[in-house]
């Protein structure tokens, strides 16, 4: 019941998914601007869940930059969807361009 009042008072199913694509193109430009990539084209991405490539940097740990990134509030995933070497970041729940825009 309090996830439908929410819903709701958001706007409606449009203006929550209008939320959640925000989100994943501000993430998205965002990510590219340090240097990341995303493991999908453009025309494929959905507003869900995002998959970046890791860096090949030799310094580079995943278990690093997930603690690093924990400490600061925030959350990602390794990549388990492909074979490649990959990091998913979610777009979707109580997450706000204000947050991506900070996790940036």
């Amino acid at each position: 019941y309090q996830a439908l009042l929410e819903l709701e008072q958001e706007g409606g199913i449009e203006a929550r998914h209008n939320r959640y694509q925000t989100n994943q193109k501000t993430l998205v430009a965002g990510m590219r601007s340090l240097g990341f990539e995303p493991l999908l084209s453009d025309d494929l991405h959905s507003p869900i869940i995002t998959s970046f490539y890791s860096p090949t940097h030799s310094d580079y740990q995943f278990k690093a930059f997930y603690t690093r990134l924990k400490e600061q509030g925030f959350v990602i995933y390794p990549g388990k969807v492909s074979n490649a070497d990959c990091f998913r970041i979610g777009n979707i729940g109580e997450v706000y361009p204000a947050d991506i825009e900070r996790l940036i």
